[in-house]
C-alpha cells in the first residue's frame, strides 16, 4: 500500500489548488464585467474607489466628480491629444507597444531612474478599472492579463471611450468631461486644440499639474503635443 503523504505536504497542496480556484474566478469577474462594459458605462472604478477612499479620510462627504460621455461627445482634438501624449501606436497595437517599452527602458537606463513608462492606453486602462496605484511585480502581472482581455473583448473605440471616460484628471476629478467643466468651464465635446493639449500634458501627473498650473517644463510639453497632434491616428 503507497505510504500517505505527510500532512504538510497535502496542505501546500490544497493551498495551491485553492489559490488557482481563487485566481480562476477572479479572471472569470474580470471577463464578465469587461463584457458588461461593452455597452455599459463603468458606474465607478477600481481606481476611482481608492481615491475617493483617500478623499473621505480627510473629508467624510467628499464626491467624485465623474459623468461618462458617449464617445461622439468628446472632442476629436482631446482624442488626438491623448494618443499624441500618451500612444502613438494605439490603433495598430495589441495592448502592448514593444518599441515604446524597449525605448522607456533606454530612457531609464541612460537616466540611472524611472523616467519613463512606456505603458499603452489599454495598459493604462486595465490599471484604472481593476487595480490600485501601487507598484508590485504581481500588479503588472494582473495588469498584463487585464490587458490582453481588453483587447480580446472590446475594439479600439470602445477601449479609447472608456479610457477617456475613467482616467484621472486632478483631485477627484476622473474623465474627459469632469476635466473639461473643471479646468475650462466647458465640455469635453467643445475643447479647443489648446486645451486639449494641456489636458494631455497634464495626465500622467494630473493632481501635480492642478496644484501646480504653472510648473516648469509644461508650457513646453503642450507645445510638443500641438505638434504631434495632426498625425495623431484615432480609432
Amino acid at each position: 500500500m503507497r505510504a500517505r503523504r505527510p500532512f504538510w505536504l497535502r496542505l501546500i497542496g490544497w493551498a495551491a489548488v485553492a489559490f488557482m480556484a481563487a485566481v480562476v474566478l477572479l479572471h472569470a469577474y474580470v471577463a464578465a464585467t469587461i463584457w458588461w462594459w461593452r455597452d455599459h458605462p463603468p458606474r465607478e472604478t477600481a481606481f476611482m474607489a481608492y481615491r475617493l477612499a483617500e478623499l473621505r479620510t480627510k473629508n467624510p462627504a467628499a464626491a467624485l466628480k465623474y459623468r461618462f460621455v458617449p464617445y461622439d461627445r468628446i472632442a476629436t482634438s482631446l482624442k488626438r491629444a491623448m494618443i499624441a501624449a500618451e500612444d502613438a501606436h494605439f490603433v495598430d497595437h495589441e495592448g502592448f507597444d514593444w518599441d515604446g517599452i524597449q525605448t522607456a527602458l533606454e530612457k531609464n537606463q541612460k537616466k540611472g531612474r524611472i523616467v519613463a513608462g512606456g505603458s499603452t492606453i489599454t495598459q493604462q486602462l486595465a490599471k484604472n478599472l481593476f487595480l490600485s496605484p501601487s507598484r508590485s511585480y504581481w500588479r503588472k502581472a494582473e495588469e498584463a492579463v487585464i490587458t490582453i482581455m481588453l483587447e480580446a473583448m472590446l475594439d479600439k473605440e470602445r477601449i479609447f471611450e472608456l479610457y477617456l471616460n475613467v482616467i484621472e484628471w486632478g483631485s477627484g476629478v476622473f474623465g474627459a468631461e469632469a476635466a473639461a467643466q473643471r479646468y475650462f468651464g466647458t465640455t469635453a465635446a467643445r475643447v479647443s486644440p489648446e486645451q486639449a493639449a494641456r489636458l494631455a500634458a497634464t495626465a500622467p501627473n494630473p493632481r501635480f499639474y492642478e496644484r501646480n498650473p504653472d510648473a516648469p517644463g509644461l508650457r513646453r510639453k503642450i507645445g510638443i503635443i500641438l505638434s504631434r497632434m495632426p498625425a495623431a491616428e484615432v480609432p
